[in-house]
């Protein structure tokens, strides 16, 4: 799948920025759009998956419970 998209959890990322999270969900859903930059007509859906996205990886991010640098 998106091979650049960077893992996002410790012990692979100490400190994750909004941006972080905001350039993966750009990837993800350039990826399964297959646009990389949307016409017109689609940028409010586009912009509004990425957001979606971002937000839904803060979330998961948030609530992972890492012991010994694995997620149980």
């Amino acid at each position: 799948m998106c091979r650049s998209i960077k893992t996002l959890r410790p012990p692979y990322a100490e400190a994750v920025t909004e941006d972080d999270m905001r350039a993966a969900a750009l990837q993800y859903v350039r990826k399964i759009s297959g646009f990389r930059r949307p016409a017109a007509h689609n940028a409010e859906a586009f912009d509004k998956a990425i957001e979606a996205i971002a937000a839904a990886t803060g979330e998961l991010l948030a609530s992972l419970e890492v012991r010994g640098g694995a997620i149980r």
